[in-house]
């Protein structure tokens, strides 16, 4: 059985030290592997202000991931990108001062045993980890083989998460607990999911630990919207877009700088 009273690691100590001054958390992601020198992103993620960089293990069926995720990750793999090589670039990444998690699919885990791919995150330098896939009532093995390598497993909820069952997630999320804003996959859209509000509000009823918002936020305006109602938010699809239409680090930089300045805006009371 999962420990509840495990400590918090380095991403849930920064974000809820960051949270409680009052800024709104800022998480972006890159699909490693996505052009030749792509660690570089890592760099302007941090310079734009990112609190946490979730980076994709890419994966052949990904499931859950929307056109351009799916895009982002053909590209990589077809470059020959894979989980050893992912991680032995993070490992010769130079501290960027911003904890790093890794989001993949519960397939890649098994593939070398969950105790194997654990160790290999903690080498890479990596602090945190994502299973989209993986079912909070199957996470018991992984939650607690991860905690032992110092790696925070943090877990999804959705706007059809039943009330036990978030509870549940949000007693076994580690580092933050992801609410996915809408029923569906990821990428851009149009208007923040109108069931995000009251998702981020249920998970804060059965937890204190860092909310961050993922699932379709591309623009300052929804980076406030989403804030008004989650500790943060995850900025993926609209990233990735850009990066696959040619954007270096610094576009990319400019771009989330924007989000940044949005959340500051947004976000800046204390909780």
């Amino acid at each position: 059985m999962t420990n509840p009273t495990l400590a918090a690691g380095a991403v849930e100590r920064r974000l809820r030290a960051r949270r409680d001054t009052g800024r709104g958390l800022l998480m972006p992601y890159v699909t490693g592997g996505i052009t030749p020198g792509w660690t570089d992103y890592l760099g302007a993620f941090a310079a734009a202000g990112a609190d946490v960089i979730e980076v994709g293990l890419p994966f052949s069926d990904p499931t859950l991931d929307g056109v351009t995720i799916q895009q982002a990750g053909g590209t990589a793999l077809a470059r020959g990108a894979n989980t050893r090589r992912i991680l032995a670039d993070l490992s010769r990444t130079p501290d960027l001062g911003v904890p790093l998690v890794v989001s993949t699919y519960y397939n890649l885990v098994l593939h070398d045993g969950p105790e194997a791919f654990c160790a290999a995150l903690r080498r890479a330098g990596v602090d945190g980890l994502i299973v989209p896939d993986l079912p909070v009532h199957e996470a018991d093995e992984l939650t607690d083989v991860a905690a032992a390598a110092g790696i925070e497993l943090a877990l999804l909820a959705s706007p059809a998460t039943s009330g036990p069952r978030l509870a549940e997630i949000a007693r076994r999320s580690r580092g933050f607990v992801y609410a996915v804003s809408v029923m569906g996959t990821t990428g851009e859209r149009a208007a923040l999911g109108g069931s995000a509000a009251e998702l981020t509000e249920r998970i804060r009823r059965v937890s204190d630990r860092p909310v961050l918002l993922g699932f379709g936020i591309s623009t300052p305006d929804q980076a406030r919207e989403a804030c008004r109602h989650a500790d943060g938010v995850v900025v993926g699809a609209a990233v990735m877009r850009r990066v696959l239409d040619g954007a270096g680090p610094d576009d990319v930089r400019a771009f989330l700088a924007t989000l940044r300045q949005a959340l500051d805006q947004e976000c800046d009371r204390p909780r």
